[in-house]
């Protein structure tokens, strides 16, 4: 079973930096992938990043590229999402989640665990 918990969020001004982590208590199989996705209030969550755990490809979606990158330590079993250059638009709450293969990354209903979520607000 992963259990996923993600870091507190923050508040940061626009244009500053945020560093979030995930860790999952139990094992991560190397076909597994890691997601980030983000939700605005009323609306369904939307795709942020990913990465393969044992391939190490990295996935963003078009609004975070060049800004945000994933990235992963296997011996933490712990996912990072480093986000720079943040706008009020990224304000939103983050959720890390897991899938038992490395497929579709991008499509929230693929993920089979998922973390509760962690709120970041970038001010203007």
């Amino acid at each position: 079973q992963v259990h996923l918990v993600e870091s507190e969020g923050g508040l940061v001004q626009a244009g500053g930096s945020l560093r979030l982590s995930c860790r999952s208590s139990g094992r991560i199989f190397t076909s597994y992938a890691m997601g980030w996705f983000r939700q605005y209030p009323g609306k369904n969550r939307d795709f942020v990043a990913a990465i393969g755990w044992s391939s190490g490809n990295t996935y963003y979606a078009d609004t975070v590229k060049g800004r945000f990158t994933i990235s992963k330590d296997n011996a933490k079993n712990t996912v990072y999402l480093d986000m720079n250059s943040l706008k009020p638009e990224d304000t939103a709450v983050y959720y890390c989640a897991a899938e038992t293969e490395e497929d579709l990354v991008a499509s929230v209903t693929v993920y089979d665990y998922w973390g509760r979520g962690t709120q970041v607000t970038v001010s203007s």
